[in-house]
């Protein structure tokens, strides 16, 4: 709690001169309890660690609202999956023009009627809530930056190398290709994280089927080179913040991945998408889930599917809850396999535009990059 209150001491004075930053995210991380322990500790001013710098395409207060403008005139595409299995050729065509359409044009989609069930939807959100809510000790006995570590809990993956620090934390958790032990994982999560694991991987291998065909490739073609053989769980936790036009839950980025499927928040937007140079809400939608493509599978399709900047930001009143499955490959395993350019969707006048490079390769240039400004795609993997 000492440690906690220096950093609620240590505001957004840009006044102090003996302001020393690496000390002050020392300070924080030795707290192991987080964001959500310096909103418990009462504070009112958000510690300067915090605060992002003004740039232009970073300005939080023309964003609260999350019903601005540029969300009535634009909304990601809802994809209803229903008719899916019916067995009618002409509707799961539809279908697939319909994602792959989404995939080229935005980089984003949501999908109803996809199979997994609400009652598991509503549970997975609330006791990964209840992970981030526990008392300050048992987080502190999941704190941890050793990425090796299956399961854990943590504050900024980036805390020491991002210019400013977001407000958020993260309980993170490698479900695949080799899942954590039973007693590593917090036990009220055990059997939900495990059910809805199982329900990630059904849909990704159906949303690769689809994807695949759209790109005119076999059924199978995306699924045979085993990136959905690994998948991590991101449960990200946004408290309420006091002075939320200051700071992010996460600034801009792309997702370094193939896929991810995000269970957002049912009752509080929060995610924006850069579209035609307009961050746009996302607002939620009733047992929707939101599928977004990254890096590697723009790397893949040769520009042809986008991995599009997002970002999060806070709120005023209550906290904001998030389950993101990122579908990597096995980073973690000694791989040697290289993604480039599908060959099939190449021609005489669309050459490669990215080397080929390995899922660890591309993962530890990205991390290495950081999250803010030019991707690592664009900038350490175009010809």
């Amino acid at each position: 709690m000492e440690k906690t209150q220096m950093m609620v001491d240590s505001n957004g004075d840009n006044q102090n001169n003996n302001y020393d930053r690496m000390k002050e995210l020392k300070s924080f991380d030795e707290t192991k309890i987080g964001v959500r322990g310096l909103v418990d500790s009462g504070i009112k001013k958000i510690p300067k660690i915090f605060i992002f710098p003004p740039t232009d395409d970073a300005d939080i207060n023309k964003n609260l609202d999350s019903y601005s403008e540029s969300s009535k005139e634009f909304s990601i595409p809802i994809i209803d999956l229903g008719d899916i299995k019916k067995g009618d050729d002409r509707k799961r065509k539809m279908i697939i023009d319909q994602v792959i359409s989404s995939c080229e044009k935005y980089g984003f989609f949501q999908i109803v009627n996809h199979g997994v069930p609400k009652n598991l939807m509503d549970e997975m959100l609330e006791k990964a809530r209840m992970v981030h809510e526990q008392p300050a000790e048992a987080r502190a006995s999941l704190y941890t930056r050793n990425r090796d570590k299956k399961s854990s809990y943590v504050s900024n993956f980036d805390l020491f190398q991002a210019p400013a620090t977001t407000w958020r934390d993260t309980y993170y958790c490698r479900m695949a290709p080799v899942p954590p032990k039973p007693e590593e994982i917090p036990v009220f999560i055990r059997e939900t994280i495990t059910e809805y694991s199982v329900q990630m991987e059904k849909l990704c291998l159906e949303l690769l089927e689809l994807i695949s065909e759209g790109l005119g490739l076999k059924q199978n073609y995306l699924k045979d080179m085993e990136f959905a053989k690994g998948w991590d769980f991101l449960c990200h936790y946004y408290p309420e913040c006091p002075q939320p036009e200051l700071t992010f839950g996460i600034q801009k980025h792309t997702d370094a991945d193939f896929l991810t499927i995000l269970l957002p928040d049912n009752h509080i937007s929060g995610l924006q998408v850069l579209h035609k140079n307009q961050w746009v809400d996302i607002p939620p939608v009733h047992g929707a889930l939101i599928v977004n493509i990254g890096d590697l599978f723009q790397l893949i399709t040769n520009d042809r599917l986008k991995s599009v900047e997002h970002r999060v930001i806070c709120n005023l009143e209550k906290p904001r809850m998030s389950v993101a499955c990122f579908f990597n490959g096995t980073h973690l395993e000694p791989s040697t396999r290289k993604y480039g350019p599908i060959k099939e969707l190449l021609t005489e006048t669309d050459r490669p535009k990215y080397r080929e490079t390995t899922i660890c390769e591309y993962l530890t240039a990205h991390y290495g990059k950081g999250l803010d400004g030019e991707s690592a795609l664009t900038a350490l993997f175009k010809l």
